[in-house]
């Protein structure tokens, strides 16, 4: 199991499997995980599909499993991973970033207190929030 990220979404423990750069997933769990269903058309989320580019076959598709890093990296998107390859980072491209900070308005999120409470930011709609961050790395 693995850690996945993606924007948009809460972090979550994935059946995958890490190898360099590539980041293989069950095609079974892939629209569970990231939105994005294999499909004979291609990779689909929702009405868009991306067919598999001939050439990159071998590369996006392993046995039953889809490398989502290869995939992500050809939608112009960030991939990042971890030294050990435990935790994978899926990010937005450019342009979605853009419009997000040009809104001003910070995404949702949740995390738990000290307690073990889970918060969301959208709890506080409407209130001043001030948030501090801190991290041992």
């Amino acid at each position: 199991m693995l850690t996945l990220l993606m924007d948009g979404r809460d972090a979550q423990a994935v059946p995958a499997r890490s190898a360099g750069e590539d980041l293989l997933m069950p095609a079974a769990g892939l629209e569970r995980a990231t939105g994005w269903a294999l499909k004979p058309e291609g990779l689909c989320q929702g009405a868009v599909c991306v067919p598999v580019p001939a050439a990159k076959r071998n590369d996006w598709l392993r046995d039953d499993a889809v490398n989502l890093a290869a995939f992500w990296r050809h939608l112009g998107r960030p991939v990042l991973h971890d030294e050990r390859g435990e935790t994978w980072v899926c990010g937005a491209d450019a342009e979605e970033r853009g419009q997000r900070l040009r809104t001003l308005e910070a995404p949702d999120f949740a995390l738990p207190d000290l307690s073990g409470r889970v918060h969301r930011l959208s709890d506080f709609r409407g209130q001043r929030v001030f948030l501090a961050t801190w991290a041992s790395w």
